[in-house]
This record gives C-alpha cells, structure tokens and sequence, in this order.
C-alpha cells in the first residue's frame, strides 16, 4: 500500500494516515494482556453549516480520534473505548477490556479472528473540507433566490472526512478513508402552505451544485402552494429518485441470509430455504453494491477486516445473493458475503440500475397520477412483506391528463418496496441521491425515479 495522509482544514495528522493508524494499533496491541486483542480506530472530522429564515444560524467544526480494543478471553469478549492516544491510557483501555471479558458470559456463536488480508493498494486521493467562507456561500446562493421570490429557506450543508483502521493480534491491518458532502435545503411560502426541497450530495465540496438545489427547491415552493385535497387510494405514482430511495434501500434490512433461513424474512421459501435464484420484482430490476461506487481510497473492509466487494443482490429480479455473516456462511457450508455486514454495502454503498425514461415523459404517460418529491418519518409494518408506512413531503402534486395539473395535500402511504418494484411501467437514469442519513462517510446511493402503478396512499396528512 501507498502511504497516504489526507489534507484538512484542521490541524495536521487529525485525520490519520495508514502509518499513524498502524502505529496506533501496534502500541494498543502491544500493551494488552488478552491472548487475544482486535484495535478499531475511528479517525473523523466534521465541517456543518445550519442556514434558517434566509440568513447563516450556526457554523461547526469537530474533530477526533476514537480507539476502542476488544479483548477476548476464549469466547468470552469485552471493549473499551477511548481517545486518548498516549501508551499509558491505551495501556489502560486494554487491561480494563480484559478484566471485563473475564465477567461476561461467552458467546457460542464468536468466529475466531481473521489473519492478514490482501487489500487493493490505496488511492491517491486529497480528502479535505470546506471553510466556513465557502460553505457560507453556498448556504447564500440558496437564501439570496429564496428571498428574492418573498420566500424562506432553511437548510444544512455537512462535510465529513475520516479514515478507519483495524488490526488484530494475528496480524491483520485494515485501512481506509474517505469523505462525503450533503447540502439539503427545505423552501416554504410564508404563509406556510407551500414547501420545496432539494438535495446536492457528493464526495467533495467541489461537487455540490447549490445553483441546481435553489432553483428546484424554490421552484417546488412556489408550485406546491395551497394544496387541495384528494381521495386516498391506489394511485399510478412517480416517484423521484430521493423517494425511491427512501423505500428502495429498505430492502437492505430484509437481506439477511440467516433471518431467510430461519423463517424471519420475506426472503423466506415458502416450505424452508431462502429464495435465492428466484424472481420476486420486476425483470428491470438489479440492485448492486459495489466499492467504486464510494469515495474510499482502499475499496473498504469489513466488521471483520475482509476486503468489500462488489455484490449484486438482485438481478433482472431475481434474488442473486444474500447476506451471510462469517458463522452463518460456517453453518450453510458457504462463503461468506463480504458486503461490509447487515445489508446493501454494510451502510457503504447501494445502486439500482436505471433505464431510459425522464421525469416529463413519465408525467406525459399518465392519465391521472400522483408525483411525490419524498417521504419522511417512515416506519417498519410488517416484515415478513417489508411493508412500511409514512409521509410525502416537500411537493407532492396530481397529474392529469399528461401534465402537472395541482399541488395536493400530503398522504400516508401504506406500501411495500417489493410491492411497488412489481407494478414498475417507467425508469429513468441512476442518480446520485442524498445519503446523509443512511450513509456513513464515503457512502453514496444511486437511485432512478420510477413510475408505478397501484401505489397505496392510505390517508391524508395536514403536514406540509
């Protein structure tokens, strides 16, 4: 591997590069009276700007180093955090974790740790982040467009950078970084009935357009202003790649092989087994994972230390693999999925493939339809279906007749990912969408709008 020691707007070496993490690890292992010993190291800085009522409220900065040494004693197991990086303290933290896994009751099920792993040698990549002076411009270019329309922006740019490590006292040594950037901003009239958002997400500041998010989200303000109201029901729906992302990654929590095997899943087979090799959504349908798609600089690792890969999930519709953990792939005679861990990419990275269509030929398609800009405050129903409910909110509008016709009142929906992938009529491209809160740093999601039909929105919702 390359030595690699990433660029900050704070002070030198916050973020660390492979050598110091490594160095970091030796001296914890070094100090640990455990016959076995796993050192993560967690090194992050965070750069966030808050803007409210069209003007800057809050501007923040943070940086730390987090280690925390697990120390194992047979099955037995107990960690430790801590920040302080001196060898007495590591020293310290390392005892404590061993007396504690003395104590604890012993886990069956623990896989003995891994040894060294080969990793893809590390990207050449600068990772910092932006000063408040940028960031505050950015925030302008949104509140200048809003106020000039009479109306209210609000909105949260955050930058995050950070490098991660693992080692153990069999010899492996994991290392990688990476970083990402989110800028949302929610548009209101002032009387309060109309709300537009958008999102600008990406591995740098570079890569923000805070031009393209002021415009679509005033834009949507102005439009979605005094609702009417329409009957619940089933509707033909578009959804925007946000709201197709918001259900299509909750897949994820369905996708562990052992749940499938044990009759807790969706993914269960009627009559035992798991539905591997079998089609459960539309043929257009593949959802992959894959390391090049984050901003990683060595492809990642996972809980264990294995280098991810990349894993289709479902392919053309059918369920090509699932999840499987170290002991669950020793119990079924497989191998294990080097994903990241529980779900698409172990929170790392997630793609659906896209198709052809636009937004504008799907709306001119549709008779009589609903248009939904996103969801929010979704919850789990039932999941053996991966049935959920929640919110359209920030610009949900009829289509009649080809066209945008209003803006309605926002609904409940009632609905299950796997439902919907099954009445898919239209995709358009995969787009990079907002992953801030699924997504650790250097996650990223790529989702296309979709248009379906027979989507079911079970009741109405006064919330904007």
């Amino acid at each position: 591997m390359s030595e690699f020691a990433p660029r900050s707007l704070f002070a030198p070496a916050t973020i660390l590069s492979r050598a110091e993490a490594q160095e970091i690890a030796q001296r914890a292992l070094r100090n640990s009276p455990a016959p076995e010993t796993r050192v993560s190291i967690n090194s992050s800085a965070r750069a966030d700007t808050r803007f409210a009522l069209n003007q800057v409220t809050t501007s923040g900065e943070n940086a730390d180093t987090q280690v925390t040494i697990t120390a194992y004693d047979g099955n037995r197991a107990a960690s430790v955090n801590t920040n302080r990086l001196d060898e007495a303290s590591l020293a310290a933290a390392a005892k404590q974790a061993y007396e504690i896994a003395k104590l604890v009751p012993p886990n069956p099920e623990r896989m003995p740790e891994l040894g060294s792993q080969n990793f893809p040698a590390l990207k050449e990549r600068v990772l910092s982040l932006p000063t408040p002076a940028e960031r505050a411009a950015a925030a302008k270019i949104v509140t200048e467009l809003a106020r000039k329309n009479e109306l209210i922006a609000t909105g949260f740019i955050e930058c995050r950078a950070g490098a991660s490590a693992l080692a153990n006292s069999k010899g492996l040594f994991a290392y990688d970084s990476s970083s990402s950037v989110t800028m949302t901003s929610t548009v209101r009239s002032p009387d309060g009935t109309g709300s537009g958002w958008a999102c600008s997400d990406g591995n740098s500041f570079d890569e923000l357009d805070p031009v393209t998010l002021a415009a679509t989200a005033v834009q949507k303000a102005r439009d979605s202003r005094s609702p009417v109201a329409i009957e619940p029901g089933r509707y033909t729906t578009i959804l925007e790649p946000t709201a197709t992302a918001n259900l299509v990654q909750l897949i994820a929590n369905a996708m562990q092989a052992r749940a499938a095997d044990e009759g807790r899943s969706f993914f269960t087979k009627p009559g035992g087994g798991n539905k591997i090799g079998l089609k459960v959504v539309d043929e257009r349908v593949t959802l992959v994972t894959d390391p090049a798609d984050s901003s990683s600089t060595g492809g990642g690792y996972d809980g264990d230390g294995q280098p991810l890969e990349r894993v289709v999930w479902i392919e053309n519709g059918v369920v090509k693999n699932l999840n499987y953990d170290r002991y669950w792939a020793q119990q079924k005679g497989v191998q294990p999925t080097r994903s990241g861990g529980g779900g698409f990419g172990g929170a790392r990275t997630l793609r659906m493939m896209g198709g052809t269509s636009n937004i504008a030929d799907m709306v001119k398609s549709t008779e009589r339809g609903v248009l939904v800009t996103r969801f929010w405050y979704i919850r789990a129903v039932d999941a053996r279906t991966i049935l959920y409910t929640g919110l359209t909110r920030d610009g949900t509008f009829l289509i009649e007749n080809g066209k945008v016709s209003r803006p309605i009142k926002n609904f409940r929906f009632n609905e299950s990912p796997i439902f919907f992938l099954n009445n898919l009529e239209a995709m358009g491209p995969s787009v990079r969408v907002n992953s801030s809160e699924n997504l650790s740093a250097g996650g990223a999601v790529f989702m296309p709008a979709i248009k379906v039909r027979d989507f079911t929105f079970s009741s109405l919702s006064d919330a904007v």
